[in-house]
């Protein structure tokens, strides 16, 4: 007996509603796309697409500004059967040029303004084909897809061949692209779509980027697969967010933008009062801006963990009989996911304990891509991914992060946790956030720096803060120096780039 189509793009499609002609997608510039438009125009892609004659397995390679059109492109390219390849647009030259060089594109989609530098790299590297899209729905991509039919046949795929090819941010060498397959993206996605308890009627603004994990997967696939009108906004504007919240029911947002939304008057209890789920994850949700939320909006906001590699891990329950939402943890492994915290030797630990996280799942990727023996060091021998997060349990089963095991500071022979840190020096007055880095130092081999953000008005004194410390925690924690600054580098998920901060303070002890 035929197994049945497995391509992503066709259980996406099935999940339709019966009225094509309804709304599908509102923009922030007043366009109305409805579930035909997005039938018709994803066909015509796919066939263009087809047109072109690639090899299986061809990858589509795109790093356009954020619009409906460039999310038709990644659906056509699931509907043909090809791999989407998402580059985050604040890649400049040397980065693109290694990402083409390495995936080896048979399609470069980029902005009109970057078509010169773009096809030079991409026809250097072999690349046959590199088309232009822009945010505004021109571009020649456009306007030869406009010649194709607009009716296709979703391309049959089995859930292991690949969908999505991510590259890992690259905050340690050179990034890593991880290979994730129909299966893998379909799986979570019907698992989130029961776990968070997507509805008939339930409308998502959308306001993240579409390069990366939570906007492409988790937003995108959600609202499709429960046939659900998004409210599309090519960027986050805290303003407009608040204006179009009363027509919506979930909103997902890394923690960044809560912390815009928050201070914004216009957020009040009757400008959420349809809402039905806040998301938050990508980086790490203050308790602070957790319980600010709480108290302005009545609204709990729900964490989740995950990543590149394995899409969503863990969430905090949406359903109170299934537990309370905790501020600080990320909740319980999502049902299929199995989720360990084993020791530096690979055995798992007690409730607890901190150590390094491991896990399996039908969501977890089919490996790093031409690279055999990377992905061979990532996965344990009974076959779990090693996350490089470091993590615990609690006695109720929820999960915490502690941090990335990169992070993790041996000073002394001591292991230093920075978000245990970080979390002493968020809780004093007039601090806005922190990071604590390692750093070498000839006596210890490495300590700690704590780099703090103030509060706007707010007066504070390194010295002081590490004075306080002293008072809480054992002497090896604590921070050799503190620095007193306005702002914390990060990456465009928000995640602060601590591999700046450690190069910036390296030199400290020397």
């Amino acid at each position: 007996m035929p197994r049945p189509n497995a391509n992503l793009f066709a259980a996406l499609r099935a999940a339709f509603p019966a009225n094509l002609d309804a709304v599908a997608i509102a923009t922030d510039n007043g366009l109305n796309y409805s579930w035909r438009d997005l039938e018709r125009a994803t066909a015509m892609l796919a066939n263009l697409l087809k047109s072109l004659d690639l090899p299986a397995g061809s990858r589509i390679a795109v790093q356009v500004e954020k619009s409906v059109e460039a999310m038709m492109l990644y659906l056509a390219t699931l509907r043909a059967g090809y791999v989407f390849l998402p580059l985050n647009t604040a890649y400049q030259s040397a980065e693109i040029e290694y990402f083409i060089a390495n995936a080896e594109p048979a399609v470069v989609v980029c902005s009109a303004r970057n078509f010169g530098w773009v096809s030079k790299l991409a026809f250097k590297a072999g690349t046959q084909h590199v088309y232009t899209l822009d945010d505004d729905r021109r571009g020649s991509l456009l306007d030869r897809a406009a010649h194709c039919s607009d009716q296709h046949t979703p391309v049959e795929r089995q859930a292991d061949d690949l969908a999505a090819i991510l590259y890992t941010s690259g905050t340690t060498g050179r990034s890593k692209g991880a290979m994730l397959t129909h299966g893998n993206l379909l799986s979570n996605a019907r698992v989130l779509k029961d776990c968070w308890g997507w509805r008939p009627g339930d409308v998502l603004i959308h306001a993240l980027p579409i390069f990366h994990v939570h906007g492409l997967f988790v937003a995108l696939h959600g609202a499709l697969l429960n046939g659900s009108k998004m409210i599309w906004m090519a960027k986050f504007d805290p303003r407009q967010v608040i204006q179009k919240l009363p027509e919506a029911t979930v909103f997902m947002g890394v923690p960044t933008l809560y912390v815009r939304l928050l201070a914004e008057p216009g957020l009040t209890r009757e400008t959420v009062r349809n809402m039905r789920l806040f998301v938050a994850g990508s980086a790490p949700l203050l308790i602070e801006t957790f319980q600010a939320w709480q108290q302005r909006t009545g609204h709990t906001i729900l964490e989740r963990y995950g990543m590149s590699e394995t899409i969503m891990l863990t969430s905090n329950p949406y359903d109170p009989a299934k537990g309370e939402r905790r501020g600080g943890t990320v909740g319980f492994p999502l049902p299929g996911v199995s989720l360990r915290v084993c020791d530096e030797a690979g055995q798992p630990l007690p409730v607890g304990d901190i150590g390094g996280i491991q896990v399996q799942g039908p969501n977890v990727f089919k490996g790093y891509w031409r690279m055999p023996e990377k992905t061979k060091e990532e996965f344990t021998a009974d076959g779990y991914f090693k996350t490089g997060d470091v993590g615990k349990f609690d006695a109720r089963g929820y999960v915490s992060i502690v941090g990335r095991s990169k992070d993790l500071i041996i000073s002394g022979g001591y292991n230093v946790y920075p978000a245990e840190i970080e979390g002493y020096i968020n809780e004093m007055s007039g601090v806005a956030e922190s990071a604590l880095v390692g750093v070498p130092h000839p006596d210890f081999g490495e300590v700690g720096v704590a780099v703090v953000v103030r509060k706007p008005g707010a007066v504070l004194d390194g010295e002081q803060i590490i004075a306080v410390l002293k008072s809480k925690l054992a002497n090896f924690k604590i921070p050799k120096k503190c620095y007193v600054v306005d702002d914390l580098p990060r990456n465009t998920m928000g995640k602060v780039q601590k591999n700046q901060l450690r190069d910036q303070y390296k030199q400290l002890f020397s």
